[in-house]
């Protein structure tokens, strides 16, 4: 009697189990664990803080911080939602673009003047390649005609140039070269298959050689024909390719594909899973943005009778950086605009993808430069607000004292070009900079206030050109999908959407990239034939954001976007005159 109750209670225990893919994000300033059911639907997550190093233009950090991050993130996600590791049946990871450099045991190489062997990771943003990223576009190779005509100093080609140059021992030493996303999945699994998505939006990997494999269900583990050993051959870095391309890939993947036997006895014992757990082949953080987000756009209600289609909308992955992605079923060439890279993010279709540099961290950086930025800090503290829902109210009720037509209209005499890191779309001008018209010596929160609406107003204009330039060359965008951390901002959304002229919509669960990852790992544990089907069911959509109807805010925005176009203009203008002064100078 007693055996048949213990196993009445053990068969009860496994009817309630729960079905639960987990996603792993890491960002810029930290690891994220997101928990998800079988509707798509975040049952809980967690971040763990990793560590960065800023000298000038070179941004660094470790792996091995990264990966004590990533598992403190998954067990504090795991024991708050109280998931079980049994529970846990598929794994992904998406992360920045940064480069990390290992030797062949897999201990860590620095890549840092410093020659601190923790710092192995050049970070994505990190520009200390300018110059060899201009020398590598002198060359005009074939390739760079899937980056917009460019690479830039943010890709991998011209970090690791850099790195052959000046550091000579490191690049010795390094074994692996590998983009985080696709080391985080090796230290998981053991199993150093390169993911498509990396391999080619960051390290000119031909996607479309693999043609033959589109039929992802059919896929696995390709050998990577893919590379063009001309172009490194041509660049200075001939010596990847030896040992069929072992530094910088012999294998890829699309998106999903279950690597190795999932996660080894030790990943799994450090992350608090189970052994064996099925791991997917990455994504870039903002590639599964896109994947985690994108098929609810067939999702929003509409008068039309025409069926929604993934190819008529733009994702913007809103962040420290905003990347935009778009999807085509044909090969469209975007002047300024990487890609179009095929199976990057969704198999058999080609991606776009357009970038600002910096967006939350411009943001930041002008509201924690300014005078009274301490005060505020402290009374959104004191409040239980962000600093944003603060200088939006402080907006709000500014328009209701001047009695502004509408609220855009308080930024008349403020104009912003957010350039501050570079521009990477559509002029692919890492020279740029930012630009700001109309200052003053005013030095209250009012000034603040309306120096941040014109900033967010900038960012905007630089996606509408982002946009334009898309259309101009096949694409059909009418509608955005906005997802991260900026996507939370209504005031953001809101001018994006007036701006640009079309709806915004936003997905059910915000945390997109989360969702993107843990679709990876439910793919790999194979509860879904391909990515897309994944996507159809465990995609939702949210709240839908309209522009506005008042043709006033259409005549002012339209006006202030020729005056920002103009700006780089000028700005080019300028540099042309100093650089024509200095040679003068030297004759």
């Amino acid at each position: 009697m007693a055996a048949a109750t213990a196993s009445a209670t053990t068969t009860t225990a496994l009817s309630l189990r729960r079905t639960v893919f987990l996603g792993v994000d890491v960002g810029t300033g930290s690891a994220r664990a997101g928990l998800f059911d079988e509707d798509g639907k975040l049952l809980g997550s967690s971040s763990s803080p990793i560590q960065i190093w800023k000298e000038g233009n070179c941004i660094e950090q470790s792996s091995t911080d990264i990966w004590h991050a990533v598992c403190a993130a998954v067990k504090t996600a795991c024991s708050s939602a109280d998931v079980t590791a049994e529970e846990v049946v598929g794994l992904g990871f998406a992360a920045t673009c940064s480069l990390v450099a290992v030797d062949a045991d897999g201990s860590p190489v620095s890549i840092s003047w410093s020659g601190d062997v923790r710092r192995n990771i050049i970070v994505w943003m990190d520009h200390r390649a300018v110059e060899q990223a201009e020398k590598i576009n002198s060359l005009s190779s074939p390739v760079l005609q899937y980056c917009g005509g460019s690479l830039s100093p943010e890709m991998q080609a011209p970090k690791l140039l850099w790195v052959k140059e000046n550091l000579k021992e490191s690049w010795s030493v390094a074994f692996r070269w590998m983009d985080l996303s696709d080391w985080l999945a090796y230290r998981a699994t053991g199993d150093d298959t390169r993911s498509l998505c990396t391999t080619v939006c960051k390290w000119t990997y031909i996607g479309h050689s693999h043609m033959q494999y589109a039929n992802e269900k059919d896929s696995g583990s390709m050998e990577a024909c893919g590379w063009d050993d001309d172009f490194w051959e041509e660049i200075g870095l001939g010596d990847v390719v030896e040992g069929n391309h072992a530094k910088i890939g012999r294998a890829v993947a699309f998106p999903g594909h279950p690597l190795g036997t999932g996660l080894t006895p030790v990943a799994a014992n450090e992350l608090g899973l189970l052994t064996g757990t099925p791991v997917g082949t990455s994504l870039i953080d903002a590639h599964a943005g896109g994947v985690g987000v994108m098929d609810s756009f067939s999702k929003v209600e509409s008068k039309s009778a025409d069926k929604k289609d993934i190819c008529n909308c733009m994702v913007l992955v809103c962040g420290t950086s905003t990347c935009h992605m778009a999807v085509s079923k044909d090969e469209l060439f975007v002047p300024g605009v990487w890609g179009p890279f095929w199976s990057a993010m969704i198999p058999e279709y080609w991606l776009t993808e357009g970038g600002q540099s910096a967006t939350g961290a411009l943001l930041d950086h002008i509201i924690e430069n300014h005078a009274c930025a301490p005060l505020l800090a402290n009374r959104a503290a004191s409040q239980g607000k962000s600093v944003y829902d603060l200088l939006n109210a402080i907006l709000e009720a500014i328009a209701l004292e001047v009695k502004v037509p509408f609220l855009a209209a308080l930024t008349e005499e403020i104009h912003v070009l957010p350039d501050f890191h570079g521009n990477r779309s559509p002029f692919a001008d890492a020279k740029s900079r930012g630009m700001v018209c109309g200052l003053t010596l005013d030095k209250s929160e009012r000034q603040l206030a309306l120096l941040y609406l014109a900033t967010v107003q900038g960012i905007a204009y630089g996606t509408r050109h982002i946009v334009e330039q898309c259309n101009s060359h096949g694409h059909e965008i009418n509608t955005l999908l906005a997802c991260g951390g900026l996507a939370k901002n209504l005031l953001y959304i809101q001018e994006h959407a007036n701006i640009i002229g079309c709806p915004v919509v936003l997905p059910r669960e915000n945390e997109s990239v989360l969702l993107g990852s843990a679709i990876l790992g439910a793919v790999a544990a194979r509860r879904y034939s391909s990515l897309r089907d994944a996507m159809s069911v465990l995609n939702a959509v949210g709240q839908t954001i309209n522009p506005s109807q008042d043709p006033r805010v259409k005549k002012y925005h339209d006006a202030k976007y020729q005056i920002f176009r103009s700006l780089y203009e000028h700005q080019l203008s300028y540099r042309s005159a100093i650089a024509e002064a200095m040679q003068q100078q030297h004759q």
